[in-house]
């Protein structure tokens, strides 16, 4: 079981890294375009390691 929570710990970061830096992504945008491109790239990086996990918490369910 512990493994379990440390994956729900470690998914419950990302999301909460992800989240954070769509909004900056999003209030960098009318300001400075390069910040705002980096954070959405950031994001969309992190969105991968999100899915990755999700898969890998589906899988140690069944």
């Amino acid at each position: 079981m512990s493994h379990l929570r440390q994956l729900k710990s470690y998914k419950k970061h990302l999301q909460e890294r992800y989240v954070k830096l769509l909004e900056m992504s999003c209030s960098y945008s009318f300001e400075d375009e390069s910040k705002s491109d980096l954070a959405a790239f950031k994001a969309m990086k992190l969105k991968e390691k999100l899915n990755q996990v999700n898969y890998l918490d589906r899988e140690l369910s069944l």
